[in-house]
């Protein structure tokens, strides 16, 4: 007997994916995008922080970026006009130590920072007791505040610059409150000249609400409550650890929004940071003029902008002079070229 077709079934369509957008709506400004790859041959935990660098930069970044063994700074270069990608995070490993260079697409400049200590984020949530890491957590861009870089000097300047505008732009007038979501924290120490780089995710608690009911109102879970006598018990009960922790009035806010079930319009939360990784100690070393390339701005040891300087005009002069040379010797030997011709016409 013949199969009868069925005539209600929907064709496969394959879902078309949304383009992100490349201006911001609300400020107008072109939004940054970063490629994080690697120079060279890096080991197991580098590229894992490769990695942990992708999700922090998230959603403006590739996060499934190939790279291949061949490829130099120019294919980057090539693919990144096309892609708008304005910012570069490069990672690198000498004999001494890695190194992460930040710098600005095309033309430059380039910083460089030699990593004393880091931590990937696998590590910081295992050392945490309750680690915090929702779906929706890297589908906005992070918030970057910057502390202690107000000392005046120029490199410091160049490095806030440069910090600033690798991420989004945000109008504090039109803001939303839950695109929110992360937080980067880098702060500047004068006395050891390192930045400590820490990410961290917001999230929000009502004031004298316990931990009981938050879980409650967010699960919608029915709570076991065969050991109470009676349900005012589980409301009244005092709580332990984090249930009983006091909320500091100086990180309280007034939402002006409602965000998520608990948290809700002209009412106090509670504003607590949650470490979600990865952390870095960096120390900048070199600040160059163009894209790895160029004129040395600044350089922590030791003034080789000069040498560079003197290095670049002695090759320019060496190279004029091989050119003045070579010249010369054409001229020799045309004129020797002439003289044997005129020789020969004379014989004849």
């Amino acid at each position: 007997m013949a199969r009868f077709r069925n005539k209600k079934r929907k064709p496969f369509v394959k879902q078309i994916a949304k383009k992100q957008p490349t201006v911001d709506h609300v400020t107008g400004d072109k939004i940054p995008r970063s490629f994080v790859f690697a120079r060279g041959k890096l080991p197991g935990p580098l590229r894992r922080l490769q990695m942990d660098l992708r999700k922090l930069m998230n959603p403006y970044t590739a996060l499934k970026l190939k790279e291949k063994k061949r490829n130099n700074l120019n294919d980057f270069w090539k693919v990144a006009g096309q892609m708008g990608v304005t910012h570069y995070l490069m990672l690198s490993k000498t004999d001494s130590a890695p190194y992460l260079r930040v710098a600005h697409a095309p033309h430059g400049p380039t910083l460089s920072f030699k990593i004393h200590e880091y931590s990937l984020a696998a590590d910081v949530a295992q050392s945490q007791l309750r680690p915090r890491c929702p779906p929706d957590l890297f589908k906005t861009p992070p918030l970057i505040v910057l502390s202690g870089f107000g000392t005046g000097e120029q490199h410091l300047k160049l490095t806030t610059i440069m910090f600033q505008n690798i991420f989004p732009a945000i109008d504090i007038n039109t803001v939303k409150l839950p695109s929110c979501q992360r937080i980067v924290l880098l702060n500047y120490n004068k006395e050891t000249k390192l930045i400590d780089l820490r990410h961290y995710s917001i999230r929000l608690q009502p004031v004298g609400v316990s931990r009981r009911i938050r879980k409650f109102v967010q699960n919608h879970q029915v709570p076991d409550l065969r050991s109470l006598q009676d349900v005012s018990d589980f409301v009244t009960k005092a709580g332990y650890g984090s249930e009983s922790e006091p909320d500091d009035e100086a990180a309280t806010v007034s939402l002006s929004s409602d965000i998520g079930r608990v948290n809700r319009a002209s009412t106090k939360s509670a504003v607590k940071l949650q470490e979600i990784g990865p952390r870095m100690t960096l120390q900048l070393v070199k600040i160059e003029e163009g894209l790895c390339t160029g004129r040395v701005i600044f350089s922590e040891y030791g003034n080789t902008s000069a040498k560079k300087l003197g290095n670049e005009e002695e090759g320019e002069q060496e190279s004029e002079e091989e050119m003045d040379t070579d010249g010369q010797e054409n001229a020799d030997e045309e004129e020797q070229e002439i003289e044997d011709e005129e020789e020969q016409e004379i014989e004849e």
